[in-house]
C-alpha cells in the first residue's frame, strides 16, 4: 500500500458540489480516505518492493518461482510486458515464464485460475501472483464519482502445489457488449491521447473529466452487480454442494460500501460475512480490494485456521466472476506499506 493518505474531508473542495449532499453521500458511499502513488510510480516499484520484502524476511525463496504472472489494467508501458520488467528488475531466472493479463475489477480471480492453470503443467511448482493497478493517476481530481473512491495498491500471492487435495471451484462471465460502461476513451490506438482528448468537460451533476479519464456509469454498473453477480454466485454454490451458511466469508470487490452492502442483502448473507470497508480506508483499486479484504480483514486469522471462502469479483470489462476455495495455514498474509 502507498503511505500516501489522502481524506474525502480534504479534498471537498475540488467538487462543483452542495457540502451538505456531499458529506450524506459519503456515509451512504464510505468514502473517507484512500492511499494513492506519488509521482511516476508505477506497478512494477510497488511489486518489486513487495517481492524483496518477501526475499529478505524468509517468505519466498527466489529460486523457487516457476511462473509470474501480473494482472494489471495500468501497465508500466505497451510494451514490453510488466511481468518482463519485474522479473528482470528482480534477476528472476531466465526459466521463469512470464505473462501479463489484461483485466480490472475481476482481475484477481482471473489471475488465480491462472496460476492454477499454469499449476498443471509438470514443471510448474509455485507461481506468483501480482496483481496492481495505479489507475488514480486516470481519474479526474474533479470526478466527485471517481476520485474519492480511487484507490492503488499491488497484492502479491503465492500459489503453489502440495500433496494435499483441496476444494477449488470458479465460474467467470464476461459481456464486451457493455464494454463502455467503465471506460478510459483515450490513451490506446483506438483514440491516442491528445490535446483536444486531455480538453475538460462538465457533466450535468458537476464533474469534470476529458477523454483521458475513466468514465463510468454509476447506475448501470449498480444494476449489473446487483442483477448478475448474485445468481451467479448462487449457481456456483448449487453446482458443488456448497450451502451459503457452510461459507465463512464473502470476501468481494468493494467499488464502495454501498454496493456490497447491497450485494449481501440480495444473497441474503450477514454483512458481518461479507465486509465492506476496504473503500473506506484504502480506495478502490480495483481487483486488489479482494487480496485487500482477505488481508486486512481476516489476514491473522488466516494464518492460523483454514476457512471455506467466496471470493467474486465485477466491474469493468463488464466482466463477473466467483471462487469458492478452502483458504488458510498461510506463510505471510499482511500488509506492507511502500
Amino acid at each position: 500500500m502507498p503511505k500516501n493518505v489522502r481524506t474525502f474531508d480534504e479534498e471537498m473542495d475540488n467538487y462543483k458540489a452542495d457540502r451538505a449532499r456531499t458529506k450524506r453521500l459519503k456515509m451512504v458511499m464510505g468514502y473517507d480516505r484512500h492511499r494513492l502513488v506519488e509521482g511516476d510510480v508505477c506497478v512494477s516499484d510497488m511489486a518489486v518492493f513487495g517481492m524483496e520484502h518477501l526475499f529478505r524476511e524468509g517468505l519466498l525463496d527466489k529460486e523457487s518461482i516457476d511462473a509470474l504472472v501480473v494482472v494489471t489494467q495500468s501497465p508500466d508501458y505497451f510494451l514490453p510486458a510488466t511481468s518482463n520488467v519485474i522479473q528482470g528488475r528482480l534477476g528472476l531466472s531466465e526459466d521463469v515464464f512470464c505473462v501479463d493479463v489484461s483485466q480490472g475489477c475481476t482481475g484477481y480471480l482471473v489471475g488465480l485460475m491462472q496460476a492454477f492453470s499454469l499449476l498443471e503443467q509438470p514443471e510448474v511448482k509455485k507461481v506468483v501472483l501480482i496483481n496492481g493497478d495505479v489507475l488514480s493517476r486516470k481519474v479526474s481530481r474533479e470526478d466527485r464519482n471517481s476520485y474519492p473512491l480511487s484507490g492503488d495498491a499491488v497484492s502479491i500471492t503465492t500459489v503453489e502445489c502440495t500433496s494435499e487435495e483441496a476444494l477449488v471451484q470458479g465460474e467467470i462471465r464476461m459481456d464486451g457488449t457493455r464494454a463502455d460502461t467503465i471506460i478510459i476513451p483515450a490513451g490506446g490506438f483506438r483514440m491516442p491521447c491528445t490535446a483536444e482528448t486531455a480538453k475538460m468537460e462538465e457533466d450535468a451533476d458537476g464533474n469534470r473529466r476529458s477523454k483521458d479519464h475513466i468514465m463510468m456509469h454509476g447506475r448501470d454498473v449498480f444494476y449489473f452487480v446487483q442483477t448478475e453477480v448474485p445468481p451467479l454466485i448462487n449457481s456456483l454454490l448449487e453446482r458443488i454442494g456448497v450451502t451459503k451458511d457452510e461459507i465463512d466469508w464473502y470476501l468481494v470487490h468493494q467499488p464502495n460500501k454501498f454496493m456490497v452492502d447491497k450485494l449481501a442483502e440480495a444473497l441474503e448473507v450477514p454483512y458481518e460475512k461479507m465486509p465492506s470497508n476496504i473503500v473506506t480506508y484504502f480506495g478502490n483499486a480495483s481487483g486488489v480490494t479482494v487480496p485487500t479484504d482477505i488481508c486486512y480483514n481476516v489476514g491473522e486469522k488466516m494464518l492460523e485456521n483454514t476457512y471455506k471462502v467466496c471470493l467474486a469479483g465485477f466491474g469493468v470489462g463488464l466482466t463477473w466472476g466467483a471462487m469458492v476455495l478452502d483458504m488458510g495455514k498461510m506463510g505471510f498474509c499482511g500488509i506492507v506499506e511502500f
